[in-house]
C-alpha cells in the first residue's frame, strides 16, 4: 500500500504587476518542481499586502521595505526578490510644471503610507507623517511639509489629472505612462536617492514568516529564486504571463519595466543592496519615521 505525504501549503501574497507576475511565473504555472511544497497566490497591492503583514497570515508576502520595518519580530527578508530602483524610483507628477520646493505644503496623493516611495517621499521633502503604523489605509494626513491623501496606486495619476491632487507619487508602469496624460515629472525619488547616497533605492522584497523554521525558511526562499531565474532564462514566456498585468503596457514597455525591477538585484540583494537596506531604514529612523531601530535578518 501507497502513502501519499501531505504537501505543506505555502500562501504567497503579491502585487498584480508585471515584474512580480514574472518572477512568481514558474511557481504559478508549475514550470518548476516544488518538492514537499504547494503554492497558491493572492494578488492585492502593495498597501494591502504591506497591512496584511501584521496578522502574519500569509507565509511568503511582497513587502515594501518600509513597511517590513514594522515586521521583523515575524518576518525575515528574502535574499532573492527584491525590487531595486537602480538610479530610478517612484516619482512624484504634476499637472504642471514645478521645482521639488514647489511641493511643500501641496497635497499629495500617494500609494499607501507604507510603501517605500513614501518613506523616500518624506526624506526628500523633510516630512514627518503622523501614526503611519497604525494610520488605516484610504485616509489622509499631514507630514508636516506637506500633506497627502491616499489613494490606490492605478487610480493616482487619474486623480492628478482630474485635479483632485496637487501632485501625485507614483509606483509600478505608471512611471512609463504618466505622459500619456500630459503630467510633468517633479522629481525621481530613485535619482534623487543615487544623488544623496551613491546606493540604489530598495523598493520591494519578499518577506518569509519565521515560524516556519529555518530549514523551511531556506527551501522556499530557494524556490523563489529558482522561480525568478526560470524568468530571466525563459524572458519570452515569463513576459507572456506578466502582460496580461500589464495596464496600459504594450509588450516593448512592458518588456522595459520588467527589466527595471526583475534583474541581479533581484536574483540576490548581494552586499550592496543590503548595505542600500540598512541605510534606507537607518536614515527613516533617524529623521523620525520610523520609530524603533529596525535589525535586518535576510535568509538564504
Amino acid at each position: 500500500m501507497t502513502t501519499t505525504t501531505e504537501k505543506l501549503a505555502i500562501r504567497v501574497g503579491h502585487s498584480p504587476d508585471p515584474d512580480d507576475a514574472f518572477m512568481f511565473h514558474a511557481l504559478a504555472n508549475d514550470k518548476i518542481d516544488t518538492g514537499r511544497y504547494e503554492f497558491s497566490h493572492e494578488l492585492q497591492d502593495i498597501e494591502t499586502l504591506n497591512r496584511r503583514a501584521f496578522a502574519a497570515d500569509l507565509e511568503l508576502t511582497a513587502v515594501s521595505l518600509h513597511g517590513y520595518a514594522y515586521l521583523t519580530e515575524t518576518y525575515a527578508l528574502c535574499a532573492c526578490g527584491a525590487s531595486m530602483g537602480d538610479g530610478y524610483g517612484p516619482m512624484v507628477v504634476t499637472r504642471e510644471p514645478m521645482s521639488i520646493d514647489d511641493l511643500h505644503g501641496k497635497t499629495i496623493a500617494v500609494p499607501g503610507t507604507l510603501t517605500t516611495a513614501f518613506l523616500a517621499l518624506n526624506l526628500c521633502l523633510g516630512g514627518v507623517p503622523d501614526e503611519v503604523r497604525d494610520r488605516e489605509q484610504g485616509s489622509s494626513g499631514n507630514a508636516q511639509t506637506f500633506r497627502y491623501v491616499v489613494r490606490p496606486f492605478d487610480e493616482i495619476l487619474d486623480r492628478v489629472a482630474a485635479g483632485e491632487a496637487d501632485a501625485g507619487l507614483i509606483i509600478h508602469e505608471g512611471q512609463l505612462t504618466y505622459g500619456n496624460q500630459g503630467l510633468h515629472l517633479v522629481v525621481d525619488l530613485g535619482k534623487w536617492w543615487m544623488e544623496q547616497t551613491g546606493l540604489p533605492l530598495p523598493l520591494g522584497a519578499n518577506a518569509i514568516r519565521k515560524d516556519l523554521g529555518r530549514e523551511t525558511m531556506q527551501e522556499v526562499t530557494a524556490l523563489l529564486k529558482q522561480s525568478i531565474e526560470y524568468g530571466l532564462e525563459h524572458r519570452d514566456e515569463a513576459l507572456s504571463h506578466a502582460l496580461q498585468y500589464g495596464r496600459d503596457l504594450d509588450q516593448r514597455k512592458a518588456d522595459e519595466f520588467v527589466g527595471m525591477y526583475v534583474n541581479d538585484w533581484t536574483i540576490d540583494f548581494g552586499e550592496r543592496g543590503r548595505k542600500a537596506v540598512a541605510e534606507l531604514l537607518d536614515r527613516g529612523h533617524r529623521a523620525g519615521i520610523i520609530p524603533n531601530p529596525v535589525n535586518l535578518e535576510f535568509i538564504g
